[in-house]
């Protein structure tokens, strides 16, 4: 019999509603249950292209005993962490807060039944696999948490009070250091520790694209005409290219490779890596003139118009082995996500420089997302095709949003794009905005916001992008002042640590050469 999931609408819900488990989506009404009938809450955040999440749903959660142990003992809830980023960059801090590292996905997460976490894994095996906590295995752990909880371990719930303790304390920046172009120096240096001089990219296996670092690389050679950053660059260009990692069937590259060498791919397309790359290879091909760059730009954008849009709407995933020529790609997550979209949208308008067919599907995408996810002077985060949407917008949304329309009215000369991009970053700056930092979201979760370019650039740095753009096409210094506010609230990391920060620093040469002689990615 389905559970709770069944009258959800996104495709990682729907997967699970058959599960014996008795899942709950985030709501008050699980909260609330949980305090009333005194039960542990088991939080487990993924989303419908996760391998190890599919894994553990089918090894774990499949299992009757073990659905037993978690429908008698918890209230469990289960988050599409693209659907809620909120609820996942909360908890991605819990788990690092919990165990000294980052997470990733899956994410399990027990709390208190007053929803206080206090224990933090990514993936757990169904049978204990070493002795101690962190081999223990989802049965034997599931029974201990429930029997503690049960008896009101007090070391439990005094560990649940001291993390929610340091959630709720605000971290800021110790100093701030004067900007200036000595931090490529240190950019470069990092850059090159590491590089991997014989395959390209950044890390050994696996294997992760980096675009944003790859842009930074390219804009460093054309301020300073650098061999060294172009030649890391197109090697790398060219290495991810060949195949494995990039689909030479079908167009479009997979999430990362599971080898060094760029040939074994982790089967999973994401709308916003094929976006981000897309506008790189776009970019190299109309800097470097080579045409195997372009090529590569349009199979992405091809891909995705051809096997991933419906209604000129763009969906946000596909996963699983055996993506080849069909209309429908297996495992396809048809969420339209505001952010992700918007990434896409911009790169097919800087492919549009090249060929005008681009021009034009950028402008039908950015039509029909506006109508979509912008209702009654809203912005949404996400929703399917004809649903209406529920999620309100994060930073990420109005900042990537914003960015795309600038390049729209750059593109079309339509005032209209330009006037939307002004009412988006003025929303942002009112309602994530104070004195430099940025918040991630409101509401439920006040989440920071990173300036670190991980899985996509930081929608700090894209806000900086924006507003610098903002500045200069509509002479408005407020702007200018806040993005540069923003850059030396963050100067201090972004002085030490440029490779974390790679978009954040080319808006910040691009802010001290001004807009005359340099040009935003």
């Amino acid at each position: 019999m389905p559970n709770r999931l069944e009258k959800e609408n996104f495709t990682y819900l729907q997967k699970h509603k058959d599960n014996p488990v008795d899942w709950w989506p985030w709501c008050d009404e699980a909260l609330i249950k949980a305090e009333k009938e005194n039960k542990a809450i088991f939080i487990f955040i993924g989303y419908s292209s996760c391998h190890l999440c599919n894994v553990m749903e089918n090894n774990v959660f499949q299992n009757q005993e073990c659905a037993d142990i978690l429908n008698n003992n918890f209230i469990c809830i289960k988050v599409d962490r693209e659907e809620r980023p909120d609820i996942d960059k909360h908890f991605q801090e819990v788990h690092m807060l919990l165990n000294n590292r980052a997470g990733g996905w899956p994410t399990s997460i027990f709390c208190t039944p007053q929803n206080k976490p206090f224990f933090a894994r990514t993936y757990i095996a169904l049978e204990s696999q070493t002795e101690g906590i962190e081999g223990m295995g989802f049965k034997e752990l599931t029974k201990l948490i429930a029997t503690k909880v049960q008896e009101n371990d007090m070391q439990l719930f005094k560990n649940a009070e001291e993390v929610e303790d340091f959630l709720e304390k605000k971290k800021h920046p110790t100093q701030a250091t004067v900007l200036n172009k000595d931090f490529v120096k240190n950019f470069m240096h990092q850059v090159k520790s590491n590089f991997q001089t014989k395959d390209g990219g950044f890390s050994v296996a696996p294997k992760f694209p980096h675009a944003s670092t790859l842009n930074t690389l390219m804009l460093v050679d054309k301020l300073n005409d650098d061999k060294s950053a172009k030649a890391m660059l197109t090697q790398t260009l060219d290495a991810m290219k060949q195949g494995g990692f990039y689909d030479v069937v079908d167009g479009g590259f997979f999430r990362y490779a599971t080898d060094s060498k760029w040939e074994v791919p982790h089967f999973e397309k994401t709308l916003y890596d094929n976006a981000l790359l897309c506008e790189t290879y776009a970019n190299a091909y109309l800097t470097y003139n080579d045409t195997s760059y372009l090529e590569i730009a349009k199979e992405i954008a091809d891909f995705w118009h051809t096997c991933m849009t419906q209604d000129k709407l763009m969906y946000s995933a596909s996963g699983g082995e055996g993506l080849r020529k069909q209309k429908t790609y297996p495992s396809c997550d048809k969420k339209i996500q505001t952010s992700w979209s918007s990434m896409m949208i911009k790169s097919l308008f800087t492919l549009g420089q090249i060929d005008t067919k681009y021009t034009l599907r950028a402008q039908e995408s950015l039509d029909a997302l506006m109508k979509i996810l912008y209702v009654d002077s809203q912005l949404y985060h996400t929703t399917l095709i004809h649903k209406s949407p529920k999620v309100g917008a994060f930073l990420e949304d109005y900042a990537y949003l914003g960015w795309a329309l600038i390049h729209a009215y750059k593109c079309t000369k339509d005032e209209m794009y330009l006037i939307h991009a002004q009412r988006f970053a003025n929303t942002a700056l009112e309602e994530f905005y104070t004195s430099g930092a940025w918040n991630f979201s409101n509401g439920t979760f006040e989440t920071t916001a990173d300036i670190y370019d991980n899985t996509s650039i930081s929608p700090v740095s894209i806000m900086v992008d924006l507003l610098l753009s903002l500045g200069t096409l509509l002479k408005d210094e407020k702007y200018t002042h806040f993005a540069f506010k923003t850059m030396e609230y963050n100067s201090y990391s972004l002085g030490r640590t440029p490779v974390h920060s790679p978009h954040m620093l080319g808006q910040m040469l691009r802010y001290l050469k001004g807009n005359t002689e340099i040009k935003s990615f």
